[in-house]
Parts: structure tokens; sequence; C-alpha cells
């Protein structure tokens, strides 16, 4: 008699993983970035990453709303999926008719934006609701490798609307004639991008970037990378904790300040009286985790200075 034993073999056709999340996403709070979205680099000023999905019964094809901004966004997470936490159903019942009446095509006319019941007055209440739950989110994870790039996004956001508000998350400085530079930051690898016209252009910069943010280190982007000779990155290094954080974001502010007083004197002045009169945004203030002694001093400013 002749033992038989059973071994399992994998089929040849089939690989060791699948490649994609067959998980449910809904009611899911989801971070996504450039490589879920098809947008410029560094994002939409309004946007801040984190996302609760509306619609997701495959990761490939989700519909989520923004916390920041509260637009609907269509995101592909089967390559890369980070879930932060779950709403409950009442919440995302609450955001999905919010949503909906936000896009309702019988919305009231634009001489009555503000009104209760109009357009304007729906976006915001949205908005606010959004980013309220959002900071809420926030606040119970606390700060880790997972919430640092929505942290970061969020304070480079207050600098973006404070020295540059448009409709991107970037920095523009005119750095010589007809040359504008575009600074975005890296939330993974918290490093700001500078971004020149030409090579010519960039390697100027360079020397000036050495000497405004001095012992920080300066390099291109890795070979074959797009861009690679009109741009440079300066790292400010990966932040551990949440005082390291605020840290690397007001030498940002600093170290911009000083580009936009060296390259644009009179745009700074400008800039400069708005914020002193206005003050420097601080949304991660509203975080109540941290020692806000230990960075708020210098997070938080009056005014609009050079370092």
């Amino acid at each position: 008699m002749h033992r038989m034993i059973a071994t399992e073999s994998r089929p040849e056709a089939m690989a060791d993983v699948p490649g994609i999340c067959e998980l449910p996403l809904t009611r899911a709070v989801v971070q996504y970035r450039r490589a879920h979205e098809l947008y410029r680099p560094g994002g939409r000023i309004q946007d801040i990453g984190l996302a609760v999905v509306l619609e997701g019964r495959i990761a490939s094809s989700v519909r989520a709303i923004d916390l920041g901004s509260a637009r609907t966004r269509y995101l592909n997470l089967a390559s890369e999926l980070v879930v932060l936490d779950w709403v409950y159903d009442p919440t995302l019942a609450h955001l999905r008719t919010l949503a909906a009446a936000d896009e309702d095509p019988g919305a009231a006319p634009p001489e009555s934006a503000g009104m209760p019941g109009s357009a304007h007055h729906r976006d915001s209440r949205l908005r606010r609701y959004c980013f309220d739950l959002a900071l809420r989110i926030l606040n119970r994870r606390g700060f880790s490798p997972l919430t640092r790039p929505t942290l970061l996004r969020i304070g480079f956001r207050d600098i973006c609307k404070d020295l540059d508000l448009h409709e991107n998350t970037v920095v523009r400085i005119v750095t010589g004639r007809g040359t504008v530079t575009r600074i975005h930051l890296d939330y993974e690898a918290n490093a700001l991008v500078f971004r020149a016209a030409t090579g010519e252009a960039a390697q100027m910069l360079e020397g000036v970037l050495r000497e405004v943010f001095a012992g920080l280190p300066i390099s291109r982007p890795s070979a074959g990378a797009p861009n690679r000779h009109e741009s440079r990155h300066v790292r400010f290094g990966i932040p551990v904790e949440f005082d390291e954080l605020r840290r690397s974001l007001h030498r940002m502010r600093g170290g911009l300040s000083h580009l936009i007083a060296r390259f644009e004197p009179e745009r700074f002045r400008a800039v400069g009286g708005i914020v002193s009169t206005f003050g420097e945004r601080a949304t991660l203030n509203r975080l109540s985790f941290g020692d806000s002694d230990a960075a708020g001093d210098q997070a938080v400013g009056a005014g609009l200075s050079v370092h």
C-alpha cells in the first residue's frame, strides 16, 4: 500500500497576493495624496488630504468627501490604504445629507448668499462640520507617523494662505526677471520642494537656499525624477513629536518670509502688514495634544518676521 501525502500547491496562474483591497471602506476616514488623485503638486488650498468615504465597496473606486474643502473626491486606494478611523452611521448619514444639499442644483440665487438656506450658507455649514470632524479625529488619534502628513499639510496650508493665497497649496516667489519659483511641501518627507523655471535659475537659487536654510540638507530629486534639474529639496527631517513638527513649520515660515523679503520686498511689506494686523494663521493650535508652551511661543506670532 502506498501512502498518499496531500500537499497544497499554489496554482501557477495566481500570485501570492491579490494586489487589491477587498475591504468595504464606506464610513472609513482615509488619507489620500497625489498618488490617489491626479492634481497639481501640493494639492488644492482647501483640501487637507483626510476624507470620509461616502461610498466605497471596493478600494479602487471610492467616493469620499475631503474634510478640509468638503468637496467630493474620487480616489483609487487599491495600491496604498491608510485608514485612521471610522465614523458612525448617523455621522455618515448627516454628511451625505449636507453634501446632497450642497450639490442641489436648485440652490438659492447669489444675492441671497449668506442667508439661511442659501447655497453659500449650506457650503459654509458643510465645511465647518467637516473640518470640526477632522479636528476631532486628529485629537482622538493624536500625533503619530500616520497623522503626521495630515498635520504637516494643515500647517503648511496656513503658511500658504498667509504668504500667497490662491487655489493651490503652493507659495510662488518671483526669483528673477520673468522667473517664478513654486514651492510646495512633500508631506511624507517633510521637505520643501522648490521648482524653478530653468536649471540655471535653480542653480542660482540653491546658493540662496543654503544661506536661508543654513544647516539643512539641500539636494536635487533622485535620478530619473521629473524636473530634476529645475528642482531643489530642503529637508527638515522627520519630526517624531508634535512640537518638532510645529518647529519645522515655524522655520519654513521664517525661511519663505526671508525669500519673499529678498526677492519681492514690496510684496513682503504688503503681506507683513496684513499678518501684523490679523496675526498668523495657527490652525494646529486648535488641537489639544502636544506641549503648547514649547512651540506655541514660536509658532504663533503677531507679525511676519524674517529669520
